[in-house]
This record gives C-alpha cells, structure tokens and sequence, in this order.
C-alpha cells in the first residue's frame, strides 16, 4: 500500500524539493586523519546492523496501544474532553499519538540521511567524510525501520510537522560545510537522542523497545562525531562567526521546543486549534518532556564551544540552562550498554529455548 493511502492529514505532494546549496569539496589528502575520528569511522563500520534481522518483527503489535504508553500522559488526559470520549475514540487517540511521534522520528531520520550524504560531499577532511559515509548507511536504515512499523504495526502516519520541516530547510539550504553539523548532529539528533531514550525506558512493548535502543545506539556515535569535528572546527572561528552559530542554535532549539506537541493530533478529535495547543502548553507530561529533549543538546552545545551571552539566556529562558553540565558521555554509553544488554538477554532466551525444545525432542524420542 502506498505511504500515502496510510497519511492521516495531507503529506503535501510526493516529495520535498530544496535547491542545492554549498560546495561539494573533493580532497586530495590520503594521510590516516585524525586518530579520534578514525577509530569512530572503525567503531561505525562494526556495529553495521541488518533491520530486518536484528530486529524481532514476529512480535505482535496492538496497533491501539503500540507503546504502552499511560494514559496520563496524553494532553487531553483527564480534561471534559476525555470525559466526553467513547472507549474507541481514547483506542483511536492512542494510536493516533503513536503514529504521529514515530511519523516525525522517521521524517527526522530521512533528513539525518541526506544531511550526512551532504557533510560528505561538503565537508574538506577525508576522515571526517569516510565516517559520515557509515551514518549516511545507519539513518537510511533507521528510516527503513520506523517506516516498517508504521506500515505494518500501526498503519497510520502524519506528515512531517511544521517546526522539524523548518528546521530541515534551515539545515540543508546553508551554504556553509558546517551548519549540517550544526543543525543535525547536535540539534536534531541531540532531541531525537532525548525523544527516543523517554520512550525506550516508559514503553513496556518489546518490539518499539527493541528498534529504539539499536537505533540509540548509533545515534550515540553521530553525537559523537558532530561533537569531534565541530570542537575542533569552533575553536578557529571568529567571535563575529561564532555568535551566527549561536543565532542558528537559539532559533533551533525554539522551534524543537515546539516539535514534539502535537496539537494536529487533537484537531483531529474534533478539538480545536486554540484548545488543542493550550492543553499541549499545559500538559505537565509534555512541560517535562520538552525540557528533557534539551539533555543532550544543552551539554553538546557547550562542549562544542557556543557558550555566548545571548545562547545562555535562551537556555535561562527555556528553562534548561543548568542542563549545560550533564554528562554526555555517561548519557551515550548508558545508551551502548542498553542495546548490548538487551541483545544477551533476547539472544539467552532464545538459546534457552532451543535447549529446551532440543531436550523435549530427546525426551519424546526416548518415550517412543
């Protein structure tokens, strides 16, 4: 079926057409790079992984309850317009806000493939091109993931909301090698990071549990590889230069704080948009969840060098600020020991398993 028949609101057209911008930029250089990066580039080359095989897409999924999520954590929760739902409109409800946040953890995965596609072909260092090659592999995967259980799970999806769409064309249509760096590996990746480790610690389903520790688990070297280049790059800017990244990364962080609401989702229940958009506003869940989704691109942001003034008010304002001293490496190696854990103990089981039909086997025989 096409993607399309499955859209909940209209996709706008077939596709999205942004005009190339920047240089590509060919190196002549063949020497080893940067020790740091290449063994990044090593670490990205391992940890290559099939989806459609790592993956346990036999797990049954109830497409009106795709996460487990509790009920209280919805906007409209305990407000006269739960009240006044049917048990299936609060069923409809569920697996509408699923399909609605995976839809834009897929869109943001389409435009984290080709923002790496473009750092290879603008960014000037060789290293930094050979690793950016392997995250334009993951993301493409990771894309592939998220469209299958939309597609086969939930069999809804929404097209990609306005601010991450913003932020996209922002991203990609800057002349300057950086700015993907800037606008997806620490921006966008930073609050997909946040987004998918709320999730994949609420969600008591298996199979959503599943694809979002392994897709963590690259996500963590992308943040990696944005923090490596960028700190090395931000140290030679001028302050003049400096201060326009940091305009970049206020106004991003903006428009994600209003990402991840979801007020069209409410409209389609009849509510209004006014209402629909003060009861997001409101929702003590979702005031939580914003400020959680700055966790890691607070600390990166600092790390990287963009610590000015007029950044630290935005952060003051959007009531994150103190988040600038988070461990980020603890964060991304709690979210690799996640995805290895998961893995021996998926992997025992099915070794306990098979031990045990091989020992039932032996058993029937010897009765026979």
């Amino acid at each position: 079926m096409s993607t399309h028949e499955l859209y909940v609101d209209s996709a706008h057209g077939p596709d999205w057409q942004l005009p190339a911008a920047g240089h590509t930029r060919l190196t002549w250089e063949y020497d080893d790079g940067r020790d740091r990066l290449l063994a990044l580039y090593q670490k990205g080359k391992d940890k290559q992984w099939d989806g459609a095989r790592r993956i346990d897409w036999d797990l049954e999924v109830d497409p009106y309850d795709p996460l487990g999520v509790p009920d209280r954590n919805l906007a409209v929760y305990d407000t006269p317009y739960w009240s006044r739902m049917s048990e299936r409109d609060k069923r409809d409800l569920r697996r509408h806000y699923a399909a609605w946040q995976f839809s834009q953890f897929l869109h943001g995965e389409q435009g984290a493939m080709v923002c790496a596609a473009r750092i290879v072909e603008s960014v000037p260092d060789l290293d930094a091109k050979f690793y950016s090659a392997t995250q334009t592999m993951d993301e493409a995967r990771h894309a592939e993931i998220y469209a299958r259980f939309l597609h086969e799970k939930v069999g809804l999806l929404y097209p990609v909301n306005d601010q991450l769409q913003t932020l996209l064309g922002d991203t990609l249509r800057d002349s300057r090698w950086d700015m993907p760096f800037l606008g997806m590996q620490v921006l966008i990746e930073g609050l997909a990071l946040a987004a998918f480790g709320m999730l994949r610690d609420t969600t008591d389903k298996p199979l959503p549990k599943q694809i979002l520790a392994y897709v963590m688990q690259d996500e963590a070297r992308h943040v990696a590889f944005g923090r490596m280049a960028l700190r090395d790059h931000y140290q030679q800017l001028t302050d003049a230069e400096r201060r326009e990244r940091e305009e970049f990364v206020i106004e991003g962080c903006y428009l994600m704080r209003d990402r991840l609401r979801g007020a069209e989702i409410l409209e389609n229940f009849g509510i209004p948009r006014k209402d629909a958009e003060q009861l997001t506003e409101n929702s003590e869940y979702l005031r939580l969840f914003r400020k959680l989704l700055f966790s890691r691109i607070v600390p990166c942001v600092k790390d990287i060098g963009l610590w000015g003034e007029r950044l630290q008010r935005a952060y003051h304002d959007l009531g994150v600020f103190e988040l600038g001293d988070s461990n980020l490496d603890l964060l991304m190696a709690q979210d690799e020991e996640i995805a290895e854990k998961l893995d021996a103990e998926r992997f025992a089981a099915e070794e306990a398993a098979r031990v045990a039909e091989v020992a039932e086997t032996i058993q029937e025989g010897t009765r026979g």
